[in-house]
């Protein structure tokens, strides 16, 4: 996996094993989970790095090509669409990103050659799969805060996605929401074990009041 230039390999790695539910529960933010429409093309597809927003028009890639050339290796494009479904992204721009040191696509507008970006084993998430192409004629914008479903975006920001769904850490609060999703995943790993032993969740979670109901 290429390091993003914002955040360690150690920081990445650990926001991939704590996972999407884990952190959004910890970092209090309503808005930093995506679309849950937004899913993985292939299952077990896991990323975290660096948020680099890209805008297109609708039906129109040309800022996906703008932005391979400008967006810092370890980078993770989020592009948003305006939701019109057509197959912005494909195997030419999986080669084109492995090689630029892009480490992965969230999209909402569709994407394609599906048996491709799975044997290459690409991390992508999209709304949808479409066929349609797309034509080159504008640049929204690339680089630029954007709203992605919802979620604002800026360059720099954590983005974590897996089977979970996606989510994006203001680049301000991650080191903050990496250290609150250790102390939880360290809280619930010692709830299992006691559930192991025998104990019940209405026990552990303070609830035992309403198993007399």
């Amino acid at each position: 996996m290429s390091v993003s230039a914002r955040f360690s390999a150690e920081a990445l790695e650990l926001a991939r094993k704590l996972g999407t539910s884990t952190l959004f529960e910890a970092s209090g933010l309503p808005t930093s989970a995506v679309d849950p429409a937004v899913r993985p093309v292939w299952a077990g597809a896991s990323v975290a790095g660096s948020a680099y927003p890209v805008e297109c028009a609708p039906g129109d890639n040309l800022a996906i090509h703008v932005a391979m050339e400008k967006a810092p290796r370890g980078s993770i494009l989020v592009v948003a669409t305006g939701g019109f479904v057509a197959g912005y992204w494909g195997e030419v721009l999986t080669v084109a990103a492995e090689a630029s040191g892009v480490a992965g696509l969230v999209i909402d507008g569709g994407v394609r050659d599906i048996a491709a970006l799975t044997a290459r084993r690409f991390p992508v998430f999209t709304r949808r799969i479409s066929v349609r192409g797309t034509i080159k004629a504008s640049v929204p914008s690339a680089g630029q805060p954007i709203s992605f479903t919802g979620t604002p975006v800026a360059t720099g920001d954590l983005v974590v996605a897996d089977d979970d769904g996606v989510i994006v850490i203001p680049a301000a609060q991650a080191e903050a929401t990496l250290a609150k999703g250790q102390a939880r995943a360290d809280k619930e790993a010692i709830m299992m074990q006691q559930l192991s032993e025998g104990r019940s969740t209405l026990e552990l979670l303070s609830l035992a009041q309403w198993s007399q109901r």
